[in-house]
C-alpha cells in the first residue's frame, strides 16, 4: 500500500427508501401470487426505485483480467471468461446499481454473469448494460435454477437482512459460493443455520465488510497491533449516524421482522465490526442504552439511536454511537498512550480522511503536536472484498471475512440488546486469540 504523509495539514450513506415490511404488508401490496420470502423481496426490490430507468448505472466497461504481482497461490478452479468470478447479483436496489455493480468496472477477478430481481423491467435494462444475457435473468422464484448456469460461481446477496438466511441457504443447495451483505442475519440461530448449509454444500460463505479490506483502514489496524506509531491502545470512541428521511416510514430498514432492529443492525454495525477489526481481539462485556423519540412514526418497531460501551481483554474500552435521526456523522478516533489516529468520514464509500497525531522527538508540555494527513491509493472498497472473494474461491481459502465473522457480530449485537433492556452489564463469553474467527487475510493492494 502507498502512503504518502502530508503534515500539517464526506457518510453518504444511502438509505433504501422503499416500502419494505412483513409478508403481511406484501399482500397489501398485491403480491400473495408468490411465495413468503418473494413477497417481501419483490416489495423491497420492486419499491426501491419507483423510476427504474433514472436509477440505472451507466454502461461500463470492464477492463481485461490483471494479474497481482503480490500473489502467489495459484488458482485450481478453473474461472469463467478472461478468469473472472462469473457473480449473481441478488437484488437490484440502490446499493447493488449505485455502487456493486459499478465496482466491477474497477475489479480485477470478478464479472456479473446473471442478474436475480423481482422487477423483470429494470432487471433487462440493467442487464443490457453489462452485457448479461437474458437467459441469465431470474426472479425469486427461479432463483434455484441458477443452479444450472455454469456462468455463475457464486451469488451476492443484497437484499433486506431477513431474507439472507433463506437465499443463502438455497444458494449453497444451487452448488453457488456466497457473498453476503451486512448484517449477515438477524438472529444467531439463522447465522448458524448459513454456516451450516454452506460447509455442508462444500461451498464459501464470505459476508461483505467492505471496511475490512480498505487500505486506510487496514493501516490503522497496522498502527494498533504494532504499537510504535500509536503507544499501548487506552480508548476508542466511534459514531455513525445519520437522519433517515421522513417521507416514506414504512421503509423495510423501520420494520424489525425485516430489519431485526434499528440503528444498530444497519449502521451501529461498522462501528462494532471496525473496533473488533482494529484491535484484532473480541469484547468481553457490554453495557448499552437505547432510545426512541416519543411518536416518531420511523421508530414504533426499531430503536432511533444505540450507545453502547464494550471492554476488551487488553482492557480497551470502545464507545459507540449510532442514531437514525440525527445529522450525519461518521468517524473514528483511536487514543493510545504516545498517538492518536482519527478518521474521518470513516465509514463512507469513498473520500475517507485519515490524520493521526503522536509524540515528537521534543517532548516539552509546551511544543504543540504535529497533526499529519494520511493519504492512501485510491481504491473501489466493493472491488477489494469482490476481488478477495473471488481469490478464495479460485484457491479454496478460507475468506477473511466468513460466516464466523458474521456470526460473532450477531452475538455481540444480540448481547448489546439485552444490556439496553436491562439496563446491566452483559458478559461475553471470552474468546482467546487473535482474529480466530477470521481467514486467510485479503493480497496487499
Amino acid at each position: 500500500m502507498d502512503i504518502t504523509i502530508s503534515a500539517p495539514f464526506a457518510e453518504r450513506r444511502r438509505f433504501l427508501l422503499t416500502a419494505g415490511s412483513t409478508v403481511a404488508a406484501a399482500s397489501v401490496l398485491g403480491l400473495t401470487g408468490q411465495s413468503s420470502w418473494a413477497q417481501a423481496a419483490t416489495a423491497a426490490d420492486g419499491q426501491m426505485n419507483a423510476e427504474p430507468a433514472k436509477d440505472l448505472p451507466k454502461a461500463v466497461s470492464l477492463p481485461p483480467m490483471q494479474e497481482d504481482k503480490t500473489e502467489k497461490s495459484e488458482m485450481p478452479v478453473q474461472l469463467g471468461r478472461n478468469g473472472r468470478l462469473g457473480l449473481a447479483i441478488v437484488g437490484l436496489g440502490r446499493l447493488s446499481l449505485e455502487e456493486i455493480m459499478p465496482a466491477l468496472a474497477t475489479s480485477k477477478r470478478c464479472r456479473v454473469t446473471a442478474l436475480v430481481s423481482g422487477d423483470p423491467d429494470k432487471a433487462r435494462q440493467v442487464a443490457a448494460m453489462y452485457d448479461v444475457p437474458e437467459t441469465s435473468l431470474y426472479n425469486y422464484e427461479t432463483f434455484d435454477q441458477l443452479r444450472d448456469n455454469p456462468e455463475v460461481h457464486a451469488v451476492y446477496i443484497v437484499l433486506p437482512n431477513a431474507l439472507h438466511r433463506d437465499f443463502v441457504i438455497r444458494a449453497a443447495k444451487a452448488g453457488k459460493h456466497v457473498l453476503c451483505e451486512k448484517p449477515m442475519a438477524t438472529s444467531v440461530v439463522d447465522c448458524q443455520t448459513m454456516i451450516d448449509a454452506c460447509k455442508a454444500a462444500n461451498r464459501l460463505l464470505m459476508i461483505a465488510y467492505r471496511i475490512q479490506y480498505e487500505p486506510q483502514h487496514r493501516q490503522v489496524m497496522a498502527w494498533v497491533r504494532e504499537g510504535a506509531v500509536l503507544g499501548k491502545i487506552k480508548l476508542i470512541d466511534m459514531s455513525n449516524c445519520q437522519n433517515q428521511s421522513k417521507e416514506n416510514t414504512h421503509q423495510w430498514r423501520h420494520v424489525k421482522a425485516l430489519a431485526g432492529g434499528g440503528a444498530l443492525p444497519d449502521i451501529g454495525l461498522y462501528c462494532l465490526n471496525t473496533a473488533r477489526f482494529l484491535l484484532g481481539e473480541e469484547p468481553v462485556e457490554v453495557s448499552a442504552s437505547q432510545y426512541s423519540t416519543e411518536g416518531d412514526p420511523r421508530f414504533v418497531e426499531v430503536e432511533e439511536a444505540m450507545l453502547w460501551q464494550m471492554r476488551f481483554p487488553s482492557g480497551v474500552r470502545v464507545q459507540c454511537t449510532s442514531s437514525y435521526a440525527t445529522f450525519g456523522s461518521n468517524r473514528y478516533r483511536v487514543l493510545g498512550d504516545t498517538g492518536w489516529a482519527d478518521m474521518d468520514p470513516a465509514f463512507s464509500y469513498e473520500g475517507l480522511q485519515l490524520k493521526r497525531s503522536r509524540i515528537a522527538e521534543d517532548t516539552r508540555d509546551f511544543v504543540a503536536p504535529g497533526i499529519e494527513q494520511i493519504t492512501t491509493k485510491k481504491n473501489n472498497q466493493f472491488a477489494l472484498e469482490m476481488d478477495h472473494f473471488a481469490e478464495c474461491v479460485a484457491t479454496g481459502k478460507q475468506p477473511w471475512t466468513p460466516g464466523e465473522e458474521g456470526l460473532q457480530d450477531q452475538r455481540i449485537m444480540e448481547a448489546i440488546y439485552e444490556s439496553a433492556r436491562s439496563g446491566k452489564p452483559v458478559q461475553l463469553t471470552p474468546i482467546q486469540g487473535t482474529d480466530v474467527l477470521r481467514g486467510s487475510p485479503p493480497s496487499k493492494t
